[in-house]
């Protein structure tokens, strides 16, 4: 448990409690990743994150981690990255935990945009409690930018992982199934899989690496499910037991494609295996991307993907405003083939005012690489 003293007390703080949140992407779902740390004397004495849907909320959490450290909360400030809930869900509020806790100070990164649980500032005020509202408020509304999504749309939260050279290559023109970024890298992939409820492919990485599209991290829960594996193809396979998702594991294979192929031979050999075959609508050369996004989340309870390949998919999925998230891997290396396929393709010509914009959100090493993390603009 970290016991530090804070250089610049709110931001530190509440950086922290961001820290703690993050701890709950995934498992939280369909509520968002909230963190909280109790501080007195400009230390922090208890922390708490929403560790699991159902579970304890991360303000609640973090006091029952100071009772057990034998710290009385009474009189302490408590930095939280979203509003404390002011309704009885799953568990009853926050607001009147914090209340009868004693808290005097309570520092808010952003307000709760679902109406239901909405208030708790208001509350805390009006039973006399200190309130600033506001504390690294973009790095706390990015926390909950899943949150955002579930409670706006009909949609899925997705996320486009990508890995390229330095010139914007994802494999060679033989799109043979090698590596582009380093082991590291290939870790970090795992532990997205591990928090996502399905993992998307085009059909041409689908027949070219004939993936399994499971989670390999080390270290998974006994309980722990495989996501869906999702391919996106107009060309249904012919042989399923020539490709692993469709030998391993079929029942939790999904094939989206054209209303056409839907109802062929191809369809019927895959359904009969157990295998799920969904129409999508949209037009020649593409897909309406939401339509499918919509049924995993409303048929199959998914709240959040992961979109792994190939760039022309990648950029559907942006053009029509279902990338939520971009995991995007720098590996230093240069391929230098112009007919090596390229991390996002498929447009015709645009100029530069053109380009879709993005904000980095994050960038760190990656072993050999640098991973970058971005939202829309």
């Amino acid at each position: 448990m970290c016991s530090w003293k804070a250089t610049s007390a709110n931001a530190a703080f509440m950086a922290r409690a961001a820290e703690l949140a993050r701890l709950g992407r995934g498992a939280a779902a369909p509520n968002p990743c909230v963190g909280a740390v109790l501080v007195r004397d400009e230390r922090i004495v208890a922390e708490g994150w929403h560790m699991r849907y159902g579970g304890l909320h991360a303000e609640r959490e973090c006091l029952v981690d100071a009772r057990s450290r034998g710290i009385d909360p009474r009189g302490a400030d408590m930095y939280v990255t979203l509003e404390p809930c002011n309704h009885h869900g799953k568990t009853p509020p926050c607001t009147q935990a914090l209340i009868d806790a004693g808290v005097a100070r309570v520092v808010v990164g952003t307000r709760d945009p679902n109406p239901v649980a909405a208030g708790g500032v208001e509350r805390l005020a009006a039973a006399g409690i200190e309130i600033e509202v506001g504390v690294l408020e973009e790095l706390c509304r990015d926390l909950i930018a899943d949150f955002l999504v579930w409670q706006t749309t009909h949609s899925t939260f997705n996320i486009i992982k990508m890995a390229a050279t330095l010139d914007g290559k994802i494999a060679s023109r033989q799109r043979r199934p090698e590596p582009v970024s380093c082991p590291e890298s290939f870790a970090r992939v795992h532990e997205l899989r591990a928090r996502v409820d399905a993992v998307i492919v085009g059909g041409t990485t689908f027949r070219a690496d004939d993936p399994s599209l499971t989670c390999r991290a080390p270290d998974l829960p006994e309980d722990f499910v495989q996501p869906y594996g999702v391919v996106i193809t107009s060309r249904l396979p012919v042989h399923p037991d020539d490709h692993v998702l469709t030998r391993t594991r079929p029942e939790r294979a999904i094939f989206m494609t054209t209303r056409e192929s839907a109802h062929g031979a191809e369809a019927d050999r895959l359904r009969g295996r157990g295998t799920s075959v969904w129409p999508l609508p949209g037009p020649p050369g593409g897909f309406n991307l939401a339509v499918g996004f919509e049924r995993l989340r409303f048929d199959l309870g998914c709240h959040t993907t992961l979109c792994e390949g190939g760039g022309r998919l990648a950029l559907q999925c942006i053009d029509q405003g279902l990338a939520d998230e971009i995991v995007h891997f720098v590996a230093p290396r240069i391929l230098g083939d112009d007919c090596a396929p390229s991390a996002y393709g498929g447009r015709g010509e645009v100029s530069m005012q053109e380009a879709t914009n993005f904000r980095i959100i994050d960038a760190r090493p990656s072993g050999d690489d640098v991973m970058l993390t971005l939202r829309p603009r």
